[in-house]
């Protein structure tokens, strides 16, 4: 068995006194690992960070085994990543939030032209925050938790809306919501399109991804809490907030 693709790295470990296990998320094959022998080399460990970008050659004997990679670097994103400390905690929430949801060996060709967009976008401080928040609201989306912001669910309304349901995800009016407006999540009109995009709104929409991230994949999907990457990621950017 074997196939050509490119993917991005999400992790690379230690295997044996050489090599290396390399987690990488491809278009056509999905989150898929594979051996890489010399993968711990010090010519190789500049290339196997993190976010890069790599063209793979995979092989085994049979389709659910290990297998091997070759590969040759197509892109770094380390520059990218150091860019700034939020940068830098930004990439490694992407790369810990992919290796947390998905499943192995599943392509999601959509997905992944997000994120590789999203890493590209990397050194754009002004910009990346929003593509973020975007990025997690396809990501609920594709792992079948999708919000539905359409219309409001108490009166179809496509107006004035304001609140998400925390149980549904799905969109509610002002007027649609009356007494329960306290128990629903306020609704930032970034997540609909609208307006410019001010930090404290991403931020607000940071909350409403992650109450979802928290409360309906991570119990579903792996039973287990959301990587730490995130909240480290999301402190920081909030930090700046502070300070702004």
């Amino acid at each position: 068995m074997e196939w050509r693709d490119q993917g991005i790295l999400l992790s690379a470990r230690p295997y044996g006194e050489t090599g290396a296990i390399l987690e990488m998320f491809t278009p056509e094959h999905g989150r898929h690992a594979g051996v890489m022998r010399g993968g711990a080399s010090r010519k190789m460990a500049p290339i196997l960070q993190a976010g890069a970008q790599l063209d793979l050659h995979w092989s085994a004997r049979l389709e659910d085994h290990l297998g091997t990679f070759k590969a040759e670097p197509m892109r770094s994103r380390t520059a990218s990543a150091m860019a700034s400390r939020l940068s830098l905690a930004g990439l490694n929430t992407v790369t810990a939030l992919l290796r947390f949801c998905l499943p192995e060996r599943q392509a999601y060709p959509a997905l992944y032209a997000r994120t590789e967009t999203l890493l590209d976008l990397l050194p754009e401080i002004a910009l990346w925050p929003l593509a973020y928040l975007q990025w997690e609201m396809a990501l609920l989306d594709e792992m079948g938790f999708g919000l539905d912001l359409s219309c409001c669910a108490v009166t179809g309304a496509v107006e004035d809306l304001a609140y998400v349901s925390p149980r549904t995800g799905r969109a509610v009016s002002a007027a649609g919501a009356g007494d329960w407006a306290a128990r629903l999540l306020p609704l930032p009109p970034i997540m609909l399109g609208q307006g410019r995009a001010p930090d404290a709104e991403i931020a607000a929409g940071l909350r409403v991804t992650g109450h979802f991230l928290m409360q309906n994949l991570a119990p579903q999907i792996a039973q287990k809490p959301l990587p730490e990457a995130r909240a480290r990621f999301i402190q920081r950017f909030e930090r700046g907030l502070v300070a702004d």
